[in-house]
């Protein structure tokens, strides 16, 4: 056996080895550092070797690993500004598409079908029948996923410009059935949000009252 071919044996067992571990990591960015590294053992081994079908498949999937990468540092970014204290950054957000929306939009009204919950990473929102801004950190939405008549209950409006990340109620009712830590997180905000809700009605019930 010449040595270019024992190299090429090398880079190919490193690159499938590499290959393999990919598949059995939970993280995603490692995951698919590793598997980019694994590309690239396994494109040296198809040039070496001139395997050529080998070579195209693994140098085909390079690129998709490398934009793959950048798009979870984008999340992870984005991970780090989310509050501790939410589901968002344990869970949802990679699973959430990124959208920008322009000042004055008006992402739904009262009444509306409740379709997608937000996570606000940039700029502000502000609910309109009570007049409330959230901050960039909101998780706001979920309410409406979990209603009987799955209505929206205020009306929502960029007040800024600002960066948001969507979940579907498809897409969050996967998530609810797949991982029920992550239910028991969600329940808890909406009831957080909910108590929240009720002790402001009851201080402005109380602000109205008469002596």
């Amino acid at each position: 056996m010449s040595t270019t071919l024992q190299i090429a044996y090398v880079f190919g067992f490193i690159g499938a080895a590499l290959m393999v571990t990919s598949y059995l990591m939970k993280s995603m960015l490692p995951l698919r550092v590793v598997a980019l590294v694994a590309c690239l053992c396994l494109v040296f081994y198809g040039y070496l070797s001139a395997a050529i079908p080998t070579l195209i498949l693994y140098a085909a999937l390079i690129p998709i690993n490398i934009k793959k990468t950048l798009q979870i540092q984008r999340l992870v970014r984005a991970i780090r500004n989310a509050k501790e204290d939410t589901p968002v950054s344990e869970w949802l957000l990679p699973h959430m598409s990124r959208r920008a929306a322009k000042a004055g939009t008006l992402l739904w009204s009262k009444g509306d079908q409740a379709e997608e919950m937000l996570y606000l990473e940039s700029g502000s929102l502000r609910l309109l029948e009570i007049d409330e801004l959230l901050e960039a950190g909101a998780l706001v939405g979920e309410i409406g996923l979990f209603t009987v008549d799955h209505q929206r209950t205020l009306s929502l409006q960029c007040e800024t410009d600002c960066v948001l990340y969507s979940l579907s109620a498809d897409a969050m009712a996967r998530l609810y059935y797949q991982n029920p830590k992550l239910g028991f997180h969600v329940m808890r905000l909406v009831v957080a949000r909910l108590m929240r809700d009720v002790q402001r009605s009851r201080s402005g019930n109380a602000d109205t009252a008469g002596p």
